[in-house]
């Protein structure tokens, strides 16, 4: 496992309906950050980006394939994840759960309704430190076909039918209809 602190940068801008006041939004991370706390960086008009949080991301050599789906992407992409929080004495209402580089882990999380996911862009240097990574730890999973049994199946017809019960026609009839030629 390798791990590199990435700190996630969250922008909030005015909502565009009566019902949500602020829209956030991550849209970039910081490789090799330091710690952070809704720590603020620009402000613009109304507009606002916070260094929200500063995470681990962690890379395991099981999950090589997932980190080739995310940089097989026409832009390579980190996943982060944000949940609402219940504190009420903060003006943030997310929480930063989760940097992750796996596609897989990502699309995970994105069938939830009860997370945000965000795909954000990687910086070239953390392109370049997951691809050296997947370089030294990656195996291609080779695909090997199963074969059939040779045994033929279709030579004894077992179970056709109740042999306590006389049947006087088609063994395969459906149930519910009656005909004639049954006996009750």
């Amino acid at each position: 496992m390798l791990t590199m602190p990435v700190g996630v940068v969250v922008r909030r801008l005015p909502g565009v309906t009566k019902w949500q006041k602020w829209s956030w939004r991550p849209v970039s991370v910081l490789p090799g950050a330091g710690p952070a706390d809704w720590t603020v960086l620009r402000e613009e008009g109304d507009a606002v980006e916070y260094h929200a949080a500063t995470l681990p991301l962690e890379l395991h050599r099981a999950d090589t394939e997932a980190y080739l789906a995310a940089l097989s992407d026409r832009v390579p992409s980190v996943y982060v994840v944000l949940r609402p929080t219940d504190e009420v004495d903060r003006d943030v209402p997310l929480e930063v759960m989760l940097v992750t580089a796996s596609a897989y882990e990502g699309q995970d999380y994105a069938d939830s309704s009860e997370v945000q996911v965000e795909k954000i862009p990687m910086p070239p240097g953390l392109v370049a430190w997951v691809r050296d990574f997947v370089a030294m730890h990656h195996e291609e999973e080779i695909f090997i076909k199963r074969k059939r049994d040779k045994s033929r199946i279709d030579l004894v017809e077992d179970g056709i039918g109740d042999p306590r019960i006389r049947q006087m026609s088609d063994v395969y009839r459906s149930p519910g209809r009656k005909r004639k030629d049954t006996l009750q």
